[in-house]
């Protein structure tokens, strides 16, 4: 089989036999690939560092039966390098490489507003001239309207009535009216709801103007809607420092919506 080059974002690796490494990487054209890095482990590796979780990558790949195989790799974004000095960089970092290998689906299904999209958030993240807290949700809630799982925020996610509403319940879908409200609904405020569209759309003067507490209200809310519809909870989420200081505003996210 011919050999094949791919744009990818290093996921995740893990130890092989003695001298490799086996890498998850989300790829432009054929989504999440999976393949072993020869010799990676060695002081005189080709590789290096180039292939450390959370690099931006342009890699030449042979097919193998069961994992392709890293023959050249050049480093497009050294994402890696710049998010480890830093704690809160860092962990958020490994929350949005995390959550993309878990949106991304089956190997090799093609998820290429993914692959931008995330590519985008590390840009924006290392940048560090927005709050890294909106940085990830916004990831969060674009990622989760590309798999098909937004929540709702304005009508209501069971029969679809015109908002605004008071209550959001998670294993409903978002927002829902009084209805067809479950017990133990939650009942964010308004400014709350405000914050998760302004992410949605990319609205930064607006969402970088809320307040802390906002914040952790829409944080809380995103990440328990994604969590019940992965139906397991992200190792790196509970890790992520909240409430940074910023500069100022960067460019939205490459992939997003403006």
């Amino acid at each position: 089989m011919r050999l094949y080059r791919e744009r990818a974002i290093v996921l995740r690796q893990h130890k092989l036999g003695e001298a490799d490494r086996i890498l998850t990487l989300l790829t432009r054209e054929h989504g999440i690939v999976r393949a072993v890095a020869k010799g990676i482990r060695r002081t005189r590796s080709k590789f290096g560092a180039r292939l450390e979780p959370g690099n931006h990558v342009d890699v030449l790949l042979y097919p193998g039966r069961n994992l392709d195989i890293v023959t050249q790799v050049q480093v497009l974004d050294g994402f890696a390098a710049e998010t480890v000095t830093d704690y809160g960089i860092y962990t958020t970092a490994c929350a949005i490489l995390e959550t993309a290998e878990r949106l991304a689906g089956e190997e090799h299904a093609p998820a290429p507003r993914l692959f931008h999209l995330t590519v985008g958030a590390l840009r924006a993240l290392v940048a560090e001239e927005r709050p890294t807290e909106l940085i990830l949700d916004a990831y969060l809630l674009r990622a989760m309207g590309l798999a098909g799982w937004a929540p709702a925020l304005w009508d209501c996610a069971r029969c679809g009535t015109s908002g605004p509403h008071r209550a959001f319940h998670v294993a409903a879908g978002g927002m829902v009216c009084v209805a067809c409200r479950p017990a133990g609904a939650a009942t964010p405020s308004a400014d709350v709801l405000a914050l998760m569209t302004a992410l949605v759309h990319g609205h930064w003067e607006q969402a970088i103007a809320t307040t802390p507490a906002v914040r952790s209200q829409a944080s809380g809310l995103t990440a328990a809607h994604l969590q019940w519809h992965l139906e397991r909870q992200l190792r790196t989420l509970p890790l992520i420092e909240r409430s940074r200081p910023h500069a100022g505003p960067a460019p939205d996210p490459v992939g997003a919506p403006a």
